[in-house]
């Protein structure tokens, strides 16, 4: 059954990157403290401007990280040169996020999900650390969207 106009919800990509860039913030916050995702979420939701926000993805991507933290763990850890333990924290949060996307959602382009982790990286991580982001995610999206990467070929 199709939506109605009312129901249907314009897809918004200023939106959704602003879901993303608290989405990390938010997985970056739940990885340094263990507080429960939804107490986070609450504290997003109340202390920042959300008008602009894709708040449905952010909080798509904030409950699903942790949910499925093992299986997109296991998706990037190949691709890393170094134990994940040994990760910047910035990284990680960005890597778990990016992994979920390549996995879970495959609406999402693949180039799409590369360049905005890597625009993050830039914003929040270390001088190169958008270079390793860019590597990793290269190189796993290879395993997970081979499909589409040739398609594009």
């Amino acid at each position: 059954m199709s939506k109605s106009l009312a129901e249907r919800k314009e897809f918004n990509p200023a939106a959704r990157r602003r879901a993303r860039h608290y989405g990390m913030q938010a997985l970056y916050q739940w990885q340094m403290t263990k507080n429960p995702v939804a107490e986070i979420e609450l504290q997003f939701l109340t202390d920042y401007d959300f008008s602009k926000v894709d708040v449905e993805y952010f909080h798509d991507i904030i409950h699903h990280v942790p949910a499925n933290l093992a299986e997109l763990e296991q998706a990037f850890t190949p691709h890393l040169d170094r134990a994940i333990e040994e990760l910047d924290p910035i990284e990680l949060a960005l890597l778990r996020l990016a992994s979920y996307e390549l996995t879970k959602r495959i609406d999402i382009p693949y180039k799409v999900v590369i360049n905005e982790a890597v625009s993050l990286a830039k914003k929040f991580g270390a001088t190169d650390g958008h270079k390793y982001i860019n590597g990793v995610l290269d190189r796993q999206a290879q395993d997970v969207r081979a499909i589409e990467i040739n398609a594009d070929r």
